[in-house]
This record gives structure tokens, sequence and C-alpha cells, in this order.
């Protein structure tokens, strides 16, 4: 159960309401599951499963600079809160591909509109380092 504050509804008493996700509040589940979704690693990985369903292998290569291990311990996280599918296929040997959920396809369209921000900005973001960086020299 999140941490957080009750939703308000006049005429229930305390009890009977429903608790809230509260992102700010300090053991609010939520922050786990956004702390998986905009690591570095869950980030890359839900916009590039966005893009197809991949073996991993195809994702470690399209996520460059992963370590299996951290690509590993990110799509477990992942699978876990429900936003990507793990398939064993029958092959010799096993193959496994990974997919999005629902949930995971509508987080990553998400994250994909904050990459198309973040990439079509990195001149405005450099000529801000610039000038910050000239302040304090």
């Amino acid at each position: 159960m999140s941490a957080a504050h009750p939703a308000p509804h006049p005429g229930r008493d305390e009890a009977d309401q429903a608790f809230v996700a509260d992102v700010f509040a300090r053991n609010c589940q939520s922050r786990d599951i956004l702390q998986n979704v905009t690591s570095r690693w869950g980030l890359l990985a839900l916009v590039a499963l966005g893009e197809s369903d991949m073996r991993f292998n195809a994702l470690r290569r399209r996520v460059d600079g992963v370590s299996e291990r951290m690509l590993s311990v990110t799509l477990q996280a992942l699978e876990r809160d429900g936003f990507v599918n793990r398939s064993v296929l029958q092959a010799i040997p096993p193959r496994v591909e990974y997919s999005l959920t629902d949930l995971g396809a509508a987080v990553a369209a998400r994250l994909t509109g904050l990459i198309e921000f973040v990439e079509a900005h990195v001149d405005d973001v450099d000529r801000s380092r610039a000038a910050y960086d000239g302040q304090k020299s």
C-alpha cells in the first residue's frame, strides 16, 4: 500500500477513504515505480522496446553502453512492475524476447516525447552550460 494521503470525500469516515498515490510523500510506492521507469537504463529500455520487440542481445546493442548485468536487472524490475513481458521462444537453444505490455507502451510513448524534447534542445542546454561555466571561471 502506498503511503499517501486519503482522497478527500465528504460524507465518508476516514477509514473508508481510499489512499491516493503521492510521489512527493516519502514512503509512497510510486517513487520506486518512477525510479524504475526513469532510471537511465529503464527509460532507454522502455523506449527501445517501444520501437519493436527485441531479444536480449539486440536490446543491449540498441541501448549502447549498458552492461549485461544492468540490463538484466533493469528488465527484471520493469517486468515486475508490469511494463515489460518476457517470452521464452521455443527454439534450440531457447531464446528470450522482450516486449512492452499495454502499460509499458503507454509509459514508453510519454518517455519518447521527453527524449524528443531533450534531443531538440541540446543546443539550448549547451549554450546555458557554457554561460553558467563562464560565470564560474
